[in-house]
């Protein structure tokens, strides 16, 4: 997930832009940029970054079997969400009014999210990998959240990003998070046709028993 590493760079830039350059522009949200719920919510993909990448240095060696160009596309897409969503700008109007009760809500839901991808990277342990690709002694991660979900990495990810959105409460995070979910909905279909053909039966096997992202839906 270092495509998540700059997004969370770039939220702690923003966090800091009012105490380093002055007022804002008149293009930024001054009363959102003010308040702890918006600090929370970048410190929170902060955390994310970081714990991702000093986890990310102990993954097993790969075959790569994604395209630089299809790595591309999910790097920028993953990005542009991120940006969309947590952006303090006043972008095409607000989808809810400021509330407090609900950024505390969506800091609660970010959180959730935080724990899920933490969880489940744990459990995938050396097997993971940012790019599409079989790792050398690959092997199917059946516990933890993997019992119920194949992708949950993906599903706290989202989470995180619509968190986020009800804590900026712009209808441009709406935007973000569509982006998002387009972009793991590709790399889910990406990533599964290159796990079938690794593993053939067994993971047709164990897709049947499980669920992508959300049990019961999808």
């Amino acid at each position: 997930m270092i495509e998540l590493v700059c997004g969370g760079a770039v939220g702690a830039a923003l966090v800091s832009f009012r105490r380093v350059a002055g007022p804002p522009a008149l293009w930024m949200d001054r009363a959102l940029i003010s308040t702890w719920e918006f600090k929370a919510a970048i410190f929170a993909w902060v955390v994310f970054s970081v714990y991702w990448e000093i986890a990310g240095r102990n993954a097993a060696k790969a075959q790569k079997t994604e395209s630089s160009a299809s790595r591309g596309v999910h790097v920028f897409l993953a990005n542009a969400a991120l940006l969309l969503t947590i952006a303090p700008i006043h972008g095409i109007g607000r989808l809810l009014p400021p509330s407090a009760a609900v950024m505390i809500a969506g800091l609660a839901v970010e959180a959730l999210g935080l724990c899920l991808t933490i969880w489940a990277r744990r459990h995938l342990g050396r097997n993971w990998s940012g790019e599409i690709s079989i790792k050398v002694d690959h092997e199917l991660i059946r516990s933890g959240p993997y019992r119920l979900l194949r992708h949950p990495i993906y599903t706290g990810l989202l989470t995180m990003y619509v968190g986020t959105a009800l804590v900026t409460g712009e209808w441009l995070a709406v935007v973000g998070v569509a982006a998002a979910v387009f972009a793991y909905w590709r790399k889910i279909r990406l990533e599964e046709a290159n796990l079938n053909a690794a593993f053939a039966g067994e993971y047709e096997a164990w897709r049947r028993e499980t669920w992508a992202l959300l049990p019961g839906v999808y």
